[in-house]
């Protein structure tokens, strides 16, 4: 058997260096990358956040009926800013506006020059339905579910309901650049990146306070219990004759038996 020289053993060896070289050159900078990609994705998260409390804002404080009426969008866009995208420790206060100062920033969202990823805070904005400045142009029109009957829910009038549509908050930050000039980290020098999340809610979603209340929702649109209770009486006679009385009758327009109603004897008694 022959055994590889001296000679050709110093040449492995070289060669395994220059590969691993090669290698490092492209491997090392992504490696140093892997912590901002991190803080990207937390500050992705934070958008996605923002987005959802700018909507679920509007369906808690600012609904259709609401007194307090709706909140400023200004007001409203300044919070995201302080709650999801400033210091993390930072108390929540009313009327609180965070400025482009160290003490209000994230300290988590710094690239590896100690330079902050989100720049300026106006540079998170807020905008609604399209990219509307306004709540109003939050809202897309409702449309029925059914493919081949695509047109605005004409019923809701009549149940005594309102329909303005699916409200959207877009929320959108646009992050620094990292330092020019230094090769390893093209092309994050000039991508411009920028993240957009939404969230969209339907307005009044038609829930009623009781089983009877949707009852006389539904009855308005379709009166047919109304109808096929005055059957009844046929109906469970011709049941009960097939039958031969074994078996109940279905007891059609009576909604009653239905009724997700909690048991009494499961209910607290009010204090």
């Amino acid at each position: 058997m022959n055994r590889p020289t001296h000679s050709a053993t110093i040449s492995q060896r070289g060669q395994s260096v220059v590969e691993f070289l090669v290698l490092s050159v492209a491997l090392v900078p992504l490696f140093l990358l892997f912590p901002l990609i991190g803080k990207y994705q937390d500050i992705r998260h934070a958008t996605q956040m923002a987005s959802r409390y700018a909507a679920f804002d509007a369906t808690t404080r600012n609904d259709i009926q609401s007194v307090d009426g709706w909140k400023p969008e200004a007001q409203l866009a300044d919070e995201i800013r302080r709650r999801f995208f400033s210091n993390s420790s930072a108390p929540i206060k009313t009327n609180d506006v965070a400025g482009d100062v160290d003490a209000n920033r994230n300290l988590a969202w710094r690239d590896p020059y100690n330079n902050p990823l989100i720049e300026r805070f106006s540079d998170v904005s807020l905008t609604f339905g399209n990219g509307g400045s306004t709540h109003a142009d939050g809202f897309s029109t409702a449309f029925d579910s059914t493919p081949f009957n695509r047109v605005p829910l004409a019923n809701s009038g009549t149940m005594g309901l309102q329909a303005p549509g699916i409200y959207t908050a877009n929320v959108s930050v646009k992050l620094a650049n990292l330092p020019a000039g230094i090769k390893s980290i093209v092309p994050f020098d000039t991508i411009d990146l920028s993240m957009q999340r939404h969230t969209s809610l339907l307005f009044e979603p038609w829930s009623s306070p009781s089983p009877q209340e949707t009852e006389n929702r539904f009855g308005k649109l379709a009166p047919v219990p109304g109808a096929l209770s005055a059957l009844s009486p046929i109906i469970d006679l011709g049941v009960n004759y097939v039958d031969m009385f074994k078996v109940t009758p279905p007891e059609f327009g009576n909604l009653q038996k239905w009724r997700d109603v909690v048991p009494q004897d499961r209910l607290r008694p009010a204090e």
